[in-house]
C-alpha cells in the first residue's frame, strides 16, 4: 500500500486506537499516532518515525502496536534499511502472526533481497490464512517459475487466473511458463492472444519478441520489438532487448546505437559496454 493510500486511512485509524487505548494518556498515544500518519503524508519519514516510536513508547504492550512496526518498516525500506525494515516487520508478526498484510511486506523485502526462499514461506503463510489471496498467488507462482518449478507455478498461475480470469500479469506468466517448460506453440498461441486482448500495451510485443528471437525468428522479432519502442521511446528496457536482438542478427552498430539510447535513458553504462564485447 502506497504511503498515500495509507494517509487515506488515517481517520479511521486515529478512532480504532481511541476505541483500544485506554487510560489518562489515552490522548497523547492517539496523537503521536496521528502526528505520525499526518507526517507520513507529507514525506517527513525521520518524523514519522520518531512519532511512531514515541507512542509505543507510551504503551509498550498495545496490541495494535503490530501497525506502527509495519509503518515504520516502510519508511525503513523508503531509506535503504533494508535490514532493519526486516526486523521491524518481523516484530510486528510477533505481536501479530496473523496479519497478512505485514506477511505481504516481509515476502516482498526478502524478494527484492534476494531471499526468495524466505519470500516463499512469507507467501505460503499468507495464502494459508487466504487461499484467495491474489498478490501472494502470483508472487508464489513467478518464484516457483524462477527456480524451474514449474507444476507448482502452473497451479498457483491457474488458481489465480479462476479467480481473476482478466489478469494480464497472471496470463503473461503462464505464457512465459509455457516458453519455458517446453510447450512452445501454447506459448506462442498464447502470447498472441494476449496482444489481441491488450494491442496498446508495448511490454507484451517485447515479450513476443523475445519469443520469436528465441526462435531464431528475427525479422518478426525486429518487427515487434521495434512497435514497442514506437508505442514507448523513453523506455530504456526495449532498446536493451533490441540491441541483443541486433546483435544475434550480426549488426553490431545498430546494438551499438541502441545501446546508447539505453544509456541516455538510465540503463547502467557498464552493463551496456558488457554487452557490446
Amino acid at each position: 500500500m502506497s504511503v498515500g493510500s495509507r494517509c487515506l486511512l488515517l481517520a479511521a485509524m486515529v478512532s480504532f486506537f481511541s476505541l483500544t487505548i485506554k487510560g489518562e494518556d489515552e490522548i497523547t498515544y492517539e496523537q503521536l499516532v496521528q502526528q505520525g500518519m499526518e507526517a507520513l503524508e507529507k514525506d517527513s519519514l525521520q518524523e514519522a518515525e520518531l512519532c511512531f516510536r514515541n507512542a509505543m513508547h507510551k504503551r509498550p504492550s498495545s496490541n495494535v502496536n503490530y501497525l506502527l512496526f509495519r509503518y515504520i518498516g516502510q519508511i525503513q525500506e523508503r531509506q535503504g534499511r533494508d535490514d532493519e525494515a526486516l526486523q521491524s516487520y518481523t516484530i510486528g508478526l510477533n505481536i501479530k502472526p496473523d496479519c497478512s498484510e505485514l506477511m505481504l511486506d516481509r515476502a516482498a523485502l526478502y524478494y527484492r533481497t534476494g531471499q526468495e526462499e524466505k519470500a516463499i514461506i512469507d507467501y505460503t503463510d499468507a495464502l494459508e490464512l487466504d487461499s484467495r489471496n491474489t498478490e501472494a498467488l502470483f508472487m508464489r507462482a513467478h518464484l516457483y517459475r524462477r527456480k524451474r518449478e514449474y507444476k507448482l507455478a502452473r497451479v498457483d498461475y491457474e488458481s489465480l487466473l479462476r479467480l481473476e480470469p482478466d489478469n494480464e500479469n497472471a496470463m503473461l506468466g503462464l505464457v512465459l511458463l509455457n516458453d519455458e517448460n517446453s510447450r512452445p506453440q501454447e506459448a506462442m498461441d498464447q502470447i498472441n492472444a494476449l496482444i489481441q486482448l491488450y494491442p496498446s500495451h508495448a511490454m507484451l510485443y517485447v515479450v513476443r519478441g523475445g519469443m520469436e528471437q528465441k526462435r531464431k525468428q528475427y525479422e518478426l522479432a525486429l518487427h515487434d520489438m521495434t512497435t514497442a519502442i514506437e508505442m514507448d521511446p523513453r523506455n530504456a528496457d526495449f532498446y536493451v532487448s533490441r540491441a541483443t536482438l541486433y546483435l544475434d542478427m550480426r549488426r553490431k552498430k545498430l546494438a551499438k546505437q541502441d545501446a546508447q539510447t539505453a544509456v541516455s535513458l538510465g540503463a547502467d553504462a557498464k552493463e551496456m559496454a558488457s554487452l557490446l564485447r
